[in-house]
């Protein structure tokens, strides 16, 4: 048989649940006032059963059914009133990343001066999150590595070209690991979706992700947020845009290994990865910053790995041209310890391999954004730790300041 419990919550909150005590296999779904199906749990045997998720005000059922006998068990529920932090949206986390506060903070220091709107037209990325006000003022990435953990880069790209990372250790094309690191002839990185040296891209994802960080000002073409910053080309996803977990946290290690101050993984998976949640602890550890592009499903909270910004790292949702959420971003949710911000990420004009241009959109669009003003805030003070870039980001974006 089906047992089903209604229960309402008069606010938003955390809501767990537990199954146990079964002399046989049973299951659980969390189901909302419609009977759509939000959450299940489905352990074989007599495993318990959990759900844990983040609700909105509201009425909801509960469904357990038995999948191989009947048997009695123990139910409990429990929810917690989810807490409220001033500047904190469970839609927008803490709003609009603003390199101007951003940057200022990080030197402890007033925000910076309005400058002129920089550029044309498709630099509007660059205008919305304040970029030109820390160019002013002589912060432009100098100094910083960020690493694309994309489909690769096109490296020779003319606007991309000047900023791309090398390994200084490395011998090219002699078949030698010369510095010791493990891998091969790894000039410009390493491919970790084929096992090899190749790190161009294929696709275009990688390219355009890299472009926003750290295209040229050079009068055509697009500019990066942190224009003067080096892009480490780690190409964890192939050309056709899959990869795996275990060469995300392969590519996470690497790039901390190997100098790079900011990672940026416009990327996301279905579930939750041990092996990607210790390499994202062991760059935070290691003071370097990952940032991670929230999801593009339209759901109520960031999808994997963006999710583990509770933690390590900024998650970020994407907005358009006038600063309005995209609808298929992924929204922060309502735990406030979430370190969620937004960022320009609709119709974005960036790089593309063979010398191109082109409009993406997508979260994916949006993290590079925030990963081109942390490497702003790192070139003005390269001491800051994950914690401190975490806290003066989110403290400095639009809901808050």
């Amino acid at each position: 048989t089906n047992d089903y419990y209604r229960f309402t919550l008069a606010n938003s909150g955390n809501f767990n649940l537990g199954l146990t005590g079964m002399t046989a296999d049973a299951d659980v779904q969390l189901l909302n006032s419609s009977g759509s199906v939000i959450a299940s749990s489905t352990n074989g045997g007599t495993a318990s059963e959990s759900i844990t998720s983040q609700l909105s005000a509201g009425t909801y059922y509960i469904r357990v059914y038995p999948y191989t006998g009947d048997t009695n068990y123990n139910l409990a529920v429990s929810a917690t009133t989810a807490t409220v932090t001033p500047g904190y949206s469970a839609i927008s986390g803490y709003g609009l990343v603003n390199a101007a506060k951003a940057v200022a903070g990080a030197l402890n220091q007033s925000p910076f001066a309005d400058v002129p709107t920089f550029g044309g037209a498709n630099d509007w990325g660059v205008n919305l999150v304040n970029a030109p006000e820390a160019w002013a003022r002589g912060y432009t990435g100098q100094g910083v590595v960020v690493a694309v953990l994309d489909t690769g880069v096109d490296r020779n790209h003319a606007d991309l070209a000047g900023n791309i990372w090398t390994n200084a250790g490395e011998i090219a094309n002699d078949g030698l690991d010369n510095d010791g690191n493990g891998y091969v002839d790894d000039v410009y990185g390493w491919n970790f979706a084929n096992g090899n040296n190749n790190t161009l891209d294929g696709n275009r994802h990688g390219t355009h992700v890299a472009g926003t960080i750290a295209a040229a000002n050079n009068g055509f073409g697009a500019t990066g947020v942190a224009y003067n910053s080096r892009i480490m080309p780690v190409k964890v996803l192939s050309d056709s845009g899959s990869g795996s977990y275990s060469g995300v946290a392969q590519g996470i290690r690497y790039a901390v290994d190997n100098g790079a101050d900011v990672i940026n993984m416009s990327l996301g998976g279905g579930s939750t990865d041990s092996a990607v949640q210790s390499a994202l602890q062991y760059a935070s550890s290691r003071g370097v910053i990952v940032v991670m592009a929230a999801g593009n499903a339209g759901a109520a909270q960031p999808g994997y790995p963006a999710s583990s910004a509770t933690s390590w790292g900024l998650a970020v949702g994407a907005v358009d041209s006038s600063n309005q959420m995209a609808s298929f971003s992924n929204r922060a949710g309502s735990n406030s310890s979430m370190r969620y911000v937004t960022a320009p990420g609709v119709q974005v004009y960036s790089t593309l391999p063979n010398g191109g241009y082109g409009f993406l959109s997508g979260t994916s669009m949006a993290a590079p954004h925030v990963a081109g003003v942390v490497a702003l805030m790192l070139s003005a003070n390269p001491n800051l730790t994950d914690a401190q870039v975490r806290q003066i980001i989110t403290a400095t974006a639009g809901n808050v300041a």
